[in-house]
């Protein structure tokens, strides 16, 4: 764009539009890209979604239609510019099947004021022949699993002192799983273990379902926070039978029969309904 030499002071009319709506308003003469943005908040704030990106955009007479602002653009004439907000990638479908799927069983031991998670029904695992993978944070001290989960036939039971998860032999072991894209997650502490385990796997690549009624905290405030926050991030929060019905996917399945045993009785109240 050709520049007009003016004061530095004059204020140049410019036409700023955003989605169906067009405002004119003016900038000083030699504005840049960042103060285009921020007259573009105080205009439509209210209406942006703040965790999306945006770029702007200039009108081109030469071309008709809009064009990314070019670098190091200064308005130095009438204009017309447009914020355009990029399209957002689409969150993830949340499909499970056993064969690309794994468990995690975060930390199952818990002190007084703990709400044991329900857990009962996530031996469906077994029913279904995914592998499961257990940690027990420094058990010396917090104790081993606890006794209403059976571990047999689990992959790999580990003592840890690192909050998360992902460790060195959790990671060995799901390399001997070939096809691994899912991983069910569930224990203490929501905010603690939980949350470290599910962000580190998303930064690897693959999709967290954590069950939220098979997982806790000794603070509500803590647990739902934590499940907010990890929402956001895209991660799959969802509830055991929800799980193990996704897996089955068919009431033909021949093991439905196993499954439905585990969720007939009714799952003991979360504490999560009445903070929603």
């Amino acid at each position: 764009m050709k520049l007009n030499r003016k004061n530095s002071n004059d204020s140049i009319p410019v036409l700023f539009c955003f989605s169906v709506f067009a405002r004119p308003s003016s900038v000083p003469h030699g504005a840049g890209c960042e103060l285009l943005i921020q007259r573009f908040l105080s205009l439509y704030g209210d209406q942006l979604d703040m965790h999306r990106k945006f770029v702007v955009q200039l009108f081109a007479e030469e071309w008709g239609q809009c064009v990314d602002l070019p670098r190091g653009f200064a308005v130095g004439e009438r204009c017309r510019v447009r914020l355009v907000p990029l399209q957002i990638q689409l969150t993830t479908l949340g499909n499970l099947t056993p064969s690309s799927t794994v468990f995690f069983c975060c930390d199952m031991h818990w002190a007084e004021g703990h709400s044991p998670p329900h857990t009962p029904r996530l031996q469906g695992a077994r029913i279904l022949g995914i592998p499961v993978i257990v940690t027990e944070q420094y058990p010396k001290g917090l104790g081993s699993t606890v006794q209403e989960i059976d571990l047999t036939g689990v992959k790999l039971v580990l003592p840890k002192t690192k909050f998360s998860m992902v460790l060195p032999e959790v990671e060995a072991a799901l390399a001997e799983i070939p096809g691994v894209g899912s991983v069910v997650l569930f224990g203490v502490e929501t905010h603690v273990c939980i949350q470290q385990t599910a962000l580190e796997l998303v930064g690897r690549g693959i999709e967290v379902h954590i069950v939220a009624d098979a997982t806790s905290s000794r603070s509500m405030m803590d647990r739902m926070f934590a499940l907010e926050r990890l929402a956001r991030t895209g991660i799959i929060v969802t509830t055991s039978e929800a799980v193990l019905l996704q897996l089955v996917a068919d009431k033909d399945h021949p093991k439905f029969k196993e499954v439905q045993n585990l969720i007939k009785a009714s799952a003991p109240e979360s504490g999560l309904l009445s903070k929603v």
